[in-house]
Order: structure tokens, then sequence, then C-alpha cells
């Protein structure tokens, strides 16, 4: 960037931060445009990482605005790489981007239980972030099962039009978003990037569904405004385990479907959504697990053998994450039913083995 151009960033981003970094009672809000602008030139390296930190704090101390935060995910939807996929419906499965470090998850493994259900679905994820530091599905492929970061994007989607699912990295889906890893990791504490990361589409089918989650309360208001414009057809927002798409698991979630203009406000508990029978094994599975620290080996084996024969207290855990979002994404008529069918699955381990050859494994290996 030649020094004219520099000059004239860095004089843009200095006047967004005059206007929201002056304190609690003179701190002004910015337009849609400037938050655009600003954000823009942060993805772009055009600003210093001083004067882009500076911006991500002031703006989240601040607390966005509607029209702040929809400039903002404008900023990353222009720079976000995507890819048509041809497959009819595709279900992004977008938990947070700094993990889970409590309970352990199974999210990972219940993405191809999903594909098997007849809704073909992706993991969107990167190697974990701050705050948490916890594991995310790329931790899981890479750390794990060492997957390459270099792996072709078309061996990806790939995948998922042969299989009916796949994993998608930020390396892969929005680069100039991962550059800024270093940066977040000073900054240390969430940023609106947080929010706004997992409202990205980077895959394209002829319809498209999103199911992700939210912590605090407020937050759903600009996240249901971004995934009508990424041009979801149907949005799943809930408060499930650590903010991921379990939900009503470890309490009672308030969850909001999105479907075009509609905004449908649900409540989903064990208790509700399935038989005693069913809610028994989960709520046990789950008292089981949070006793545990998330471990990438311990987690890999419990998914394993979920996905091999349904044994282990993962196998509850992953048949009631896969029945609720096949129920919720309109797949199943109802959680129950969609708990029978993939419980179904895990028995006769349809799903273990196009996982494994995701993985590169060979489906005679020992898990």
């Amino acid at each position: 960037m030649d020094n004219d151009r520099k000059a004239g960033a860095e004089e843009r981003i200095k006047t967004c931060i005059g206007k929201i970094a002056t304190g609690p009672a003179q701190s002004k809000d910015l337009t849609e445009e400037e938050a655009r602008d600003a954000l823009g030139l942060i993805l772009d390296g055009a600003v210093s990482p001083v004067r882009s930190a500076v911006f991500l704090i002031a703006a989240r101390m601040k607390r966005e605005t509607l029209a702040e935060n929809i400039g903002c995910w404008r900023a990353l939807d222009a720079a976000t790489v995507k890819r048509r996929v041809r497959v009819p419906r595709l279900l992004q499965v977008a938990d947070p981007f700094d993990g889970f470090n409590r309970t352990p998850y199974f999210g990972f493994y219940a993405i191809p239980v999903i594909a098997a259900m007849g809704l073909p679905a992706y993991g969107h994820a990167t190697l974990s972030l701050p705050p948490k530091f916890g594991i995310t599905f790329q931790d899981i492929l890479c750390r794990h099962y060492k997957v390459s970061l270099d792996r072709p994007a078309e061996d990806l989607t790939g995948h998922l039009e042969e299989h009916g699912f796949t994993f998608i990295g930020l390396h892969q889906s929005h680069p100039p978003l991962e550059r800024l890893r270093g940066l977040r990791g000073e900054i240390v504490k969430r940023t609106m990037l947080s929010t706004l990361e997992k409202l990205l589409m980077p895959l394209r089918a002829a319809e498209n569904y999103l199911a992700t989650g939210y912590f605090h309360k407020g937050y759903e208001e600009p996240m249901a405004a971004a995934a009508r414009l990424a041009g979801f057809d149907k949005t799943v927002l809930g408060n499930g385990m650590e903010g991921t798409t379990l939900y009503g698991v470890h309490k009672p979630a308030k969850v909001f479907r999105v479907t075009g203009g509609e905004t449908e406000e649900l409540r989903l508990s064990l208790d509700e959504m399935f038989t005693d029978d069913a809610a028994r094994q989960i709520r046990a599975a789950y008292e089981t697990l949070k006793q545990e620290t998330p471990r990438l080996d311990t987690l890999a084996a419990r998914g394993e053998a979920a996905l091999q024969n349904a044994s282990g207290p993962a196998a509850p855990l992953v048949a009631c994450q896969a029945a609720s979002l096949c129920a919720l994404m309109g797949v199943c008529p109802d959680p129950q039913t969609g708990f029978d069918r993939a419980m179904d699955i895990l028995r006769r381990g349809t799903a273990y083995g196009p996982l494994m050859r995701f993985v590169g494994r060979s489906v005679n290996d020992n898990p």
C-alpha cells in the first residue's frame, strides 16, 4: 500500500475511533457505512494493529448498535471466500470459535449423523481462539486426526457432495479474518468478530440453513438480522451448552427460529422434547460427562465409539443434538422421532465409515 493510501486509511479509522472511544457519556454511534469501512480497513491490513485493536475493543465496550453490527457483518461478508455446492439443502453448524472447555461436547460427531438423517451438513470453525482457547471442530480435525490445514477446498466440498457432510476452517473461508488471530489473542476478550463470524455463508446450496448459538441476551437480534442478510432460508439461534448448538440439555433453552421475516421463540427442554426413557438416557449421559475435563483423545474415543455402535455416554448426546437440529429444520416431525432415527444410525454404524474416510483413516483401524 502506498503512503497516501495508508495515510488515508489511518485517518478514517482514527475518525471512527474518535467517535466510539470518548467515554460512556460522549461516545457516539457509527453509521452502518462507517462501521463497514472501519472493519474493512482492518481486514485489509490497511491500519496499524494498535488502532485495529482499539477499534474492536472500543466498539464492544460501547456495545455495538444494530447498524454497527450490520456494517461490520457486511465487511466480513465481502471478504468471505464463497463456494457453490451441489446439494439441494445444507445446514451449517457454527459453534463458538473459541471452543468449549467445561463439559465434553460431541457436535463434531453429530454432523455425519445429521447427514445420514437426510440433511447435508457442515461444521464451520477454526483452531481455538481466545478467551476460552477451548476445543473446536478444527482442533479435533487438525490436532487429533492430523488433517492438514492445506487440504484443498475442492476435496472438502467433494466429500460433502458425495457423503453429505464436511468441515470448513476459517483459513479456507476467510483468510483475512484468520490473519487477525494474533491480534485477537492480544485483545483476549471477545469482540464483535466472535458474534459475526458464525453468521457467514462460505458454502451455498439451493436452500441454506444455519444453527448457531448466543450467550448474552440481546445478541439474538443482530445475529438474526445478519443471518437474513446472508441469505439463510432458516436460522436457529439458541443458548445451548457453552454457547453451542446442543440445546436444552444442561438447562431449558430459549431458541429463536428465523424463517424469512418471521422469528419464532421456542423453549426446548429434555422432558418436553423426548419420552421419559430418552430424556433419562440423555440426562444420565450429560451428568456422567460433566464430571470430566474435555481432552482431545478421550473426546475422540467416545465420539467414535458412539458412531461405531452407539456405545458409551456420547451416543445419547450425539443423537439428541442430531434429532433436535433436524426437527428444528423440519427434516424430522419431532425430536423423539429424530432421536430414534439417530440412535438407529449409531447402532448400525452408518456414519462411522464416512467420517473415518474424511479424516484419512481406514475404517478397519481401531478408534
